[in-house]
């Protein structure tokens, strides 16, 4: 049995240039990080700090600049395509899961190694606030925890019912922000973190 970490993210880094003639970094999105263990992530962010973009590298669908994306010890980009999802699993507001392009031929990549995702990462999910499907939705992140899994769920809150959400279910947060994801141990990290802070405001109870 392996004794990876659920994911590692080994000097992880992704840059989008201006263009050939200015080769200023029009966006840079730098995170380290290592998740040993199954448990629920919550992950904020201003629009356009790189929560997607973090969650495509992780799932293997966008490569990264630099640095390696380690799936229970596995490469993701190393990974045949058609079995990245095995690994890392991406899915996208209404649970659509994103595509990725093909940049080498499939024989030259290695199977995965696990038959069902180990990650899973759901991108602003959207919660209907009726006839119980918050909760559906909560005891499904569980479920996963619970069944071994790595959960993170990216949510940019715009009612106070997110927040409490990310409260009640998450373990960690990760903060992105300023071209980096900072790690925060627990709600109360987060919720005294300057910058956190500063992009919502006073998050005292």
């Amino acid at each position: 049995m392996s004794t990876a970490p659920l994911l590692a993210l080994e000097s992880v880094a992704k840059v989008y240039r201006r263009g050939l003639l200015d080769p200023t970094p029009a966006f840079r999105l730098d995170v380290d990080g290592r998740f040993e263990r199954p448990q629920i992530i919550g992950v904020m962010g201003p629009n356009g700090a790189g929560k997607t973009t973090l969650f495509e590298m992780i799932a293997g669908s966008n490569a990264p600049s630099a640095g390696r994306v380690l799936v229970a010890g596995q490469d993701i980009q190393r990974v045949r395509y058609r079995q990245r999802d095995r690994l890392a699993i991406h899915y996208h507001q209404s649970y659509q899961v994103r595509r990725f392009a093909k940049t080498k031929p499939a024989f030259m990549l290695e199977p995965a190694d696990s038959a069902y995702p180990l990650v899973h990462l759901f991108d602003e999910p959207q919660f209907n606030a009726q006839d119980g499907y918050i909760g559906f939705m909560l005891d499904f992140f569980r479920r996963l925890r619970g069944e071994g899994r790595l959960v993170f769920v990216c949510l940019h809150p715009t009612a106070a019912f997110q927040l409490e959400i990310l409260r009640e279910i998450c373990e960690r947060f990760l903060f992105v922000s300023g071209g980096r994801a900072e790690t925060l141990a627990d709600f109360e990290a987060l919720a005294t973190n300057a910058d956190v802070r500063r992009y919502l405001g006073d998050l005292s109870p």
